[in-house]
């Protein structure tokens, strides 16, 4: 079996890292894997970068293309602060993928990389790994999950969210879509069993196979717990003080839940003032922020997965405070390190998280029940230590690199049969 993973990036977000880790578990498991990526950043020799070459006459009309696109973006207007992309933008690829010699193309996080139009043209057997909502959806990466939403009911003339003005350009790309891929098959994989529900439910994609897998880590080198005494030592923390882990929402502080955060911690400085220290991760202090209930130690972008294993065997908990979210690496890291996870029950954090058994599942969006299970966690050391190895457990049993190969393998030959028979 030989496959090609489809990716704008290998390693700068949350999808990119998760299809450049399955490259990597497929490789490890003796499966032919390659990645056909826009932007390299890491030196894996299987990881093929770049656009297409273009004549001058292809850049010239790409060039005009891109202005009259920029002109309509600017005329529209929405209150979702989520990145939005209307699948314009193309590498040039389409040639390339088709004539390559793999037996699949599983396609990750593709905008600005794929247009709507090359994704249509691909002749390879697809499978179509969703790391947020942007295939099934209008331009929108993450939209509202409620029986309104536009991607269950049509992007319809009359059903424009109030927040939105200027050219419907959600609906002009979901009906390109819905044009482009009309005689397109995919089997669909979602991380988690949120995000496959959203996908039933959609009209793009409610006839399509659709499988719950995983995100693979690496488990035995980089992903594992290293004694708490001696992480705390190499990163200056005090062996004696409690602390809370959080990833920093960058640009998503609303979705990522940073006001949740916040009102958690205030709880807990409440209740215990001056015990629990609170480990932000992924940027440094904002200027101008206003003050934390809590001592913050903001520790800037990580980006050394050493140093990131250390982080989360250095804190007591890893809190996930989000609104929505797929299945958040995050967590997943946090529990291959050792370290309970508490969180809001929504959407792919349940898969993760066994309330009470390796770490704590509160009410959507309680932060005084989320803040119980910080501090019942941290009250008891004994139990503490049994839940960060049955969260341990729980992540070697689910997302190491043999489990998680062996399903996509499965995946990969469903689709490359459907595609003999559909041929024959």
């Amino acid at each position: 079996m030989k496959v090609w993973q489809i990716s704008r990036d290998d390693n700068t977000g949350g999808a990119s890292r998760a299809a450049y880790r399955l490259h990597v578990a497929l490789t490890l498991c003796g499966v032919d894997s390659h990645m056909r990526v826009l932007n390299r950043e890491t030196a894996n020799d299987r990881v093929i970068a770049g656009r297409a070459p273009r004549s001058l006459s292809q850049r010239i009309k790409g060039r005009i293309q891109r202005e009259l696109q920029d002109r309509q973006q600017k005329k529209f207007k929405t209150d979702n602060p989520i990145l939005h992309s209307f699948g314009y933008e193309s590498a040039g690829l389409v040639d390339e993928l088709n004539g390559c010699d793999a037996d699949v193309l599983n396609l990750h996080w593709i905008a600005k990389f794929l247009s709507i139009e090359d994704i249509g043209r691909l002749t390879k057997p697809l499978v179509w790994t969703f790391h947020d909502m942007w295939a099934f959806c209008g331009g929108e990466h993450v939209a509202p999950d409620d029986s309104q939403s536009r991607f269950r009911q049509g992007y319809l003339q009359d059903n424009r969210p109030a927040g939105e003005s200027g050219p419907d350009l959600n609906r002009l790309s979901w009906e390109a879509k819905r044009s482009a891929w009309a005689n397109q098959h995919f089997t669909i994989v979602t991380p988690g069993h949120w995000m496959a529900g959203c996908v039933r439910d959609s009209l793009l994609f409610k006839d399509a196979p659709v499988h719950v897998i995983p995100n693979p880590i690496e488990m035995q080198h980089v992903w594992r717990p290293i004694p708490q005494h001696f992480a705390r030592l190499s990163l200056g923390l005090d062996p004696a003080k409690q602390y809370v882990l959080a990833g920093s929402a960058g640009g998503m502080p609303h979705l990522k839940g940073e006001d949740l955060l916040r009102e958690c911690m205030g709880h807990i400085e409440a209740t215990t003032p001056g015990k629990v220290e609170l480990l932000m991760f992924g940027q440094y202090q904002p200027a101008g922020a206003s003050e934390w209930p809590c001592p913050v130690h903001w520790l800037g972008p990580v980006r050394d997965d050493q140093v990131l294993a250390t982080l989360y065997s250095a804190a007591d908990v890893m809190m996930v405070p989000s609104r929505q979210d797929n299945l958040p690496n995050t967590a997943i890291e946090a529990h291959a390190c050792g370290t309970p996870v508490v969180a809001f029950r929504i959407g792919g954090l349940p898969d993760i998280v066994a309330h009470q058994e390796t770490g704590w599942l509160a009410q959507p969006f309680d932060t005084q029940d989320l803040a119980q299970g910080v501090q019942c966690i941290l009250a008891y050391a004994q139990r503490k230590n049994q839940l960060a190895q049955a969260a341990r457990r729980s992540a070697l049993d689910k997302y190491s690199a043999e489990v998680v190969s062996s399903q996509y393998l499965a995946v990969y030959e469903s689709a490359r049969e459907h595609s003999s028979r559909a041929r024959s």
